[in-house]
């Protein structure tokens, strides 16, 4: 691969001690024993991905990146993201997967907020500082499950995947961006399963444990007019990508007035 312009930053990793990371979305009873993730940091080497823009593959390396329509501004207009924005979305999908059915089940709004749940809501979440991969060989499948209960048994017959499509909101991306693993770099075993708990059920997703072996990169100052699709999963099995873990983090060369990150991630799931 291209010898690429790299900065070194410090990710969250998390420990591989047997049990599974959790994360609670409400306060635990004082007696719960918690065993959180990213408690692992490693600095790396993430390196600049534009020059290999072109090169890059959703079933090698688990994104990629494109020019989207920037002509939308209403993302605080809930209703309008749902009816006008998710439709860019699928299209975008459709176009870069050949998929013949995308489905958009949610979208988070990420921005720097404080760690405090109550300050944060089921659509305006902090950029997330955790390598992380958001579905799992369960919780994918269950997904499906959740969102298309009627269709879900014949649709998982057949080839899907899991796609996050993420872009700034207005204007481009000068702190916290996003860094992306190449899935080839990292095995199996590197995927932990973490327990997300909640008051009514517990879901699961992958974090990841460190190897010298993980080759990272991230797109320097995104603009509103490019969009990242990444994979988080894929039911395939012929060795191609099927998770691929990513993290924002703390560019060491931000400047003191930077502008402050804006993005959105859509999920959506998609059917071949």
């Amino acid at each position: 691969m291209t010898d690429l312009h790299a900065v070194r930053a410090t990710l969250n990793y998390s420990e591989d001690n047997g049990q599974p990371p959790d994360y609670y979305f409400y306060e635990p009873d004082p007696s719960v024993k918690l065993n959180p993730p990213g408690t692992d940091v490693h600095e790396m080497a993430i390196h600049d991905a534009w020059p290999l823009r072109h090169e890059i593959r959703l079933d090698k390396e688990g994104f990629e990146l494109h020019d989207f329509d920037p002509s939308f501004k209403d993302f605080a207009d809930e209703a309008k993201v749902k009816q006008v924005f998710y439709q860019q979305v699928v299209d975008f999908v459709k176009t870069h997967t050949g998929a013949k059915r995308v489905e958009v089940f949610d979208h988070t709004i990420r921005q720097r907020l404080p760690a405090d749940l109550k300050q944060q809501t089921e659509v305006q979440r902090p950029a997330v500082l955790l390598v992380h991969s958001d579905y799992t060989v369960k919780s994918g499948p269950q997904r499906v499950h959740d969102i298309l209960p009627d269709d879900a048994p014949q649709l998982l017959q057949g080839r899907v995947a899991f796609y996050n499509v993420w872009k700034p909101l207005y204007q481009r991306v000068e702190e916290l961006p996003l860094a992306m693993c190449d899935a080839s770099t990292h095995d199996e075993g590197d995927m932990l399963r973490m327990e997300l708990k909640y008051l009514d059920r517990t879901g699961e997703i992958y974090v990841m444990r460190h190897s010298p072996k993980h080759r990272w990169m991230f797109f320097p100052f995104m603009e509103a007019h490019h969009a990242l699709l990444l994979k988080t999963y894929d039911s395939t099995t012929d060795g191609r990508c099927r998770f691929m873990g990513h993290s924002a983090f703390e560019h060491p060369d931000t400047a003191p007035d930077a502008l402050k990150r804006e993005s959105i991630e859509v999920r959506t799931m998609a059917f071949f």
